[in-house]
């Protein structure tokens, strides 16, 4: 009589492998030594240092398609923009200028604004450094986060 022996595959037992892992998560979470967080190390104003400032806005230099300009909402000539401008730069120079002309306004108009707030070094002694001009997608993603256009020609 043959008695038929059964194969035995090689298994790895895998019943308490979870237990394992679990106990390993553990064991590391409690020997792990947690560090402090490291910054700079600086002290804070007192109050009575505090100094107050005042927000200003951008300059805004609007070029109409008839070439005309208006510099704040203000009609103004082409030669003096640098006496309106320079003195409130001179407070705060990180200011930054805007120029936005119409669609339709001539490129020599545009130009000769620039130009005329690049030579402010030459014919003032002082360099204007964050002139603007806002693209077409800028102006509407301002229109779309504001709800207004802040350079549409008002007053004509």
């Amino acid at each position: 009589m043959r008695l038929d022996k059964k194969k035995h595959t090689p298994e790895i037992p895998t019943a308490s492998m979870a237990d394992i892992a679990f106990l390993l998560i553990i064991y590391f979470m409690v020997t792990t030594v947690f560090s402090a967080k490291k910054g700079m190390q600086f002290e804070l104003p007192k109050d009575e240092e505090l100094e107050t400032t005042q927000a200003e806005e951008s300059i805004y230099i609007q070029v109409l398609s008839s070439g005309q300009l208006r510099v704040d909402g203000n009609p103004m000539a082409l030669d003096a923009i640098l006496d309106y401008i320079v003195p409130k730069l001179r407070i705060n120079q990180r200011k930054p200028v805007i120029i936005h002309p119409e669609p339709s306004t001539p490129y020599e108009a545009m130009i000769g604004v620039y130009d005329e707030l690049m030579a402010s070094k030459v014919r003032m002694d002082f360099e204007i450094k964050t002139v603007v001009i806002p693209t077409q997608r800028e102006i509407q993603e301002y229109i779309e986060l504001f709800g207004y256009n802040p350079f549409a020609v008002q007053g004509g």
